[in-house]
């Protein structure tokens, strides 16, 4: 299976700049906890792909809308701009 993400770089608010991953993914259930647990597996194996993500989230269609999970920094600022758009795919 494929999953669509976004890499990105945008400046920090403190300054430097902040990479981030977007990935195109929700767990089966739903749950927070599931959703979290599949967060940080394809957090690490984007990382592991030689990719520096600072924070990261998932992005899913729920009730007709894009909803976002994640870094609470990164989930406010993508509900402000938008989703972006896939520059990697992963392989799960």
């Amino acid at each position: 299976m494929q999953i669509n993400f976004a890499h990105l770089r945008q400046p920090a608010v403190s300054g430097g700049s902040i990479n981030f991953a977007v990935f195109d993914a929700r767990s089966s259930s739903g749950t927070t906890s599931a959703n979290l647990e599949l967060l940080e597996q394809l957090t690490a194996r984007a990382r592991s792909n030689q990719l520096r993500i600072d924070q990261s989230a998932l992005a899913f269609s729920a009730n007709g809308r894009i909803q976002f999970f994640g870094s609470k920094h990164l989930v406010e600022f993508l509900s402000r701009s938008g989703l972006p758009g896939w520059t990697h795919t992963l392989n799960v």
